[in-house]
């Protein structure tokens, strides 16, 4: 439900109302805009009626959402979220660029790789530590001195780090990483959805391999019903029926989640289609259609990757892209 005060409404009946609500045991999310002020109520409000909320004179409407996403609801919360990592800022307009390997292979690989990143302009520096791979068999990343070795190249390089957790034992491994990556295959992990709830920190979730939009939204409404409202959401490409690609990029649910959600919402076209020569157009595309910014595996030896080698550009394919990326987010008035 929420509640649309009216204009110079009286404070203290206003707080009044919110201490009865808070003694009922639902929060509240309250939203100042320039014309109007909204109260999103969070729980369960099966008992109360919006009629009653209607005749009291400091509210000027009181509806239902009829979504089963809340937090995360733009009805909610009209404007824009803006997710800060220092003094960058993804979401309203300001778009942004996150590039790395998919794994953390050493000291050397990611410190170039980071350094490479920066120069072109990328703002964030991801990397894979514990790596989620379909065969037991496969490289499943350096884990904990993975975590250590992209410290060391935020240290050098000064770009914040994202990383992907795969266990909530893990996180206090996170401690130091700035965005915590919430991967495909995790996004339904609800225990590690509650936890994440709680920390004071960014968090990225992907899309899941075979999830809906409206799913998509739910995992995010299990963080944000911990406390924590620091959500970017990522369309990483879905499974259908297309074998060409290793996924179909869903280039719709950027529109979609703009209109459905206030969280920023970002593009990976690497994973969206395991094919390097495809990452610029999607790219383009995501910008276009107005994504709030992109994450993009980037290799130095992409050949020889231990990970996703064919998915990644090298460092000139992603300068090149980035080139191109600026002009394009500029034309769209994007901030970078």
């Amino acid at each position: 439900m929420i509640l649309i005060l009216k204009q110079n409404a009286d404070r203290n009946k206003v707080d009044k109302m919110l201490d009865n609500l808070h003694s009922q045991g639902l929060q509240t999310n309250i939203s100042e805009g320039t014309l109007h002020t909204i109260i999103g109520l969070i729980g369960d409000t099966s008992k109360l009626n919006a009629e009653d909320f209607s005749r009291m004179d400091i509210i000027e409407s009181a509806k239902r959402i009829s979504e089963p996403f809340k937090a995360a609801n733009r009805k909610m919360h009209p404007d824009d979220t803006i997710v800060e990592v220092g003094d960058i800022k993804i979401g309203a307009g300001y778009f942004n660029v996150i590039a790395g390997p998919c794994s953390v292979e050493s000291e050397e690989q990611i410190v170039e790789v980071a350094n490479d990143v920066k120069k072109s302009g990328a703002k964030l520096l991801r990397g894979g530590a514990f790596k989620p791979r379909t065969s037991p068999y496969a490289f499943q990343g350096l884990m904990a001195d993975g975590i250590t070795l992209l410290l060391k190249a935020k240290k050098i390089t000064g770009l914040p780090i994202v990383s992907e957790i795969m266990n909530l034992n893990h996180i206090d491994l996170f401690s130091d990483v700035d965005i915590i990556q919430v991967g495909a295959r995790n996004m339904q992990n609800f225990d590690l959805l509650k936890e994440l709830g709680r920390c004071n920190k960014p968090i990225l979730l992907k899309r899941g391999l075979a999830n809906t939009i409206e799913e998509l939204l739910m995992s995010a409404e299990y963080i944000m019903a911990g406390g924590n409202q620091n959500i970017i959401l990522c369309e990483r490409g879905i499974r259908t029926f297309e074998t060409k690609t290793r996924n179909t990029l869903d280039i719709s649910a950027v529109p979609m989640l703009k209109k459905l959600t206030h969280l920023p919402v970002v593009i990976d076209p690497s994973h969206a289609t395991g094919i390097s020569w495809m990452v610029e157009p999607l790219s383009k595309a995501a910008v276009s259609v107005g994504a709030d910014g992109l994450m993009i595996e980037v290799h130095n030896d992409p050949v020889n990757a231990l990970c996703d080698g064919a998915q990644s550009l090298n460092p000139e394919q992603f300068d090149a892209l980035m080139k191109k990326v600026k002009k394009l987010a500029e034309i769209e008035e994007k901030i970078m």
